[in-house]
């Protein structure tokens, strides 16, 4: 997996390009854990192929960590990825646009 950062001011864009599976959602974590002067964090997961639930574990704390300052947004989600945030009903939790 791939996590390219682009900053301005108080925004950042992640894109995330890979699997985010067990093996590199620690390393998405600790991307987002660096995040500490971003209010407003959006994901693109344009290159995204594949996501299981330790990805979707990552997801779920940051959002309920940007939710309390400027939000968080997904964007660019294929099919695959969007049928999981449905079945998993974090289509509803998640901000995804």
């Amino acid at each position: 997996m791939t996590v390219n950062k682009t900053q301005d001011g108080s925004s950042c864009t992640l894109s995330v390009e890979g699997r985010l599976d067990t093996m590199t959602a620690p390393q998405l974590e600790t991307e987002i854990s660096k995040l500490t002067d971003v209010e407003s964090l959006t994901v693109d997961f344009s290159k995204l192929e594949y996501i299981s639930s330790a990805g979707l574990r990552v997801l779920l704390a940051a959002h309920k960590n940007f939710v309390k300052k400027g939000g968080m947004t997904i964007r660019n989600v294929n099919e695959t990825i969007n049928d999981i945030f449905e079945v998993t009903g974090f289509k509803d939790i998640l901000n995804i646009a």
